[in-house]
């Protein structure tokens, strides 16, 4: 038998899922605006060069008008991070949801829920399994929220390798790049999931998102040189940045088969934790 949480951390956790949003959805991370900052100093394209000062424009009105960062203000993805001493009840995701409610009129956030089929809007962000809640294990209660919007999502891809096209992946990623062009407003920042299974090669993609920026080892920094070498660059016009940053995740898998998931993320990689005061 499971036992009701506490009404007093339901109303702390929505509180911490509002102010998480409002922190994504007007302020990028430090690591995410320095590789921007990075790309737009290299930069030798003129065309790609405007186009990085005005994407450094935009962020900084929306910082001084506290307004979201793009028009397209995504669905949340979130990510409770649950300690030993909370218990993992269902009325974890109510709070969570109240949370979402709440951003969507306070910031405001665009309605972006529908159903899949009907496509009628649900009003709030929430609905059948939105907002999509991910629970992971810690020592601290927290909640990250990874808004995620349309364009660059449509553009993601997942694919079933064989064992020996492993070492096919970095083309597979380039060839994803190549695909979307310029419809996920790059420079883009791409997670890639490797292993584990079908839906969970794409987990770990998006999971992927989540991490520091500022960094890549060899092979991610081999992924990202073959992404622009294709020469996509800035809102698609061309230039010498089209990736700001690949980060990969990985899981062991089956014997006979090897997931890859690329979960496309625009130049607004957007994320942000906030701890709920308990």
């Amino acid at each position: 038998m499971t036992h009701p949480a506490d009404p007093a951390l339901l109303r702390a956790l929505a509180t911490a899922t509002e102010k998480a949003l409002l922190e994504a959805e007007i302020r990028l991370p430090t690591d995410v605006l320095a590789a921007l900052r990075r790309a737009a100093a290299a930069e030798k394209n003129e065309v790609a060069r405007q186009e990085f000062a005005l994407i450094l424009e935009n962020i900084a009105l929306a910082g001084e008008r506290q307004v979201p960062i793009c028009q397209d203000t995504g669905v949340p993805v979130v990510y409770l991070t649950l300690p030993p001493d909370v218990p993992f009840t269902p009325d974890l995701f109510a709070g969570i949801r109240e949370g979402v409610r709440r951003a969507t009129t306070a910031i405001p956030l665009r309605p972006n829920v529908v159903d899949p089929l009907t496509r009628e809007n649900t009003g709030d962000n929430t609905g059948a399994g939105m907002p999509a809640v991910h629970v992971v294990f810690g020592d601290r209660l927290t909640v990250t929220v990874l808004p995620k919007g349309a364009g660059s999502e449509n553009a993601s891809r997942i694919g079933m390798l064989l064992p020996s096209q492993a070492a096919d992946i970095p083309r597979f990623v380039a060839e994803t790049m190549l695909i979307a062009g310029g419809k996920p407003c790059p420079p883009v920042f791409l997670g890639v999931g490797i292993g584990g299974t079908f839906d969970g090669a794409a987990a770990l993609a998006k999971e992927a998102l989540l991490l520091p920026v500022d960094t890549m080892d060899d092979y991610e920094q081999e992924i990202c040189d073959a992404v622009n070498a294709l020469g996509i660059g800035p809102m698609g016009l061309g230039g010498e940045t089209t990736a700001l940053a690949v980060k990969v995740k990985r899981r062991d898998c089956h014997t006979a088969s090897l997931p890859v998931a690329v979960n496309v993320q625009c130049w607004a990689c957007r994320r942000a934790t906030v701890e709920v005061e308990r």
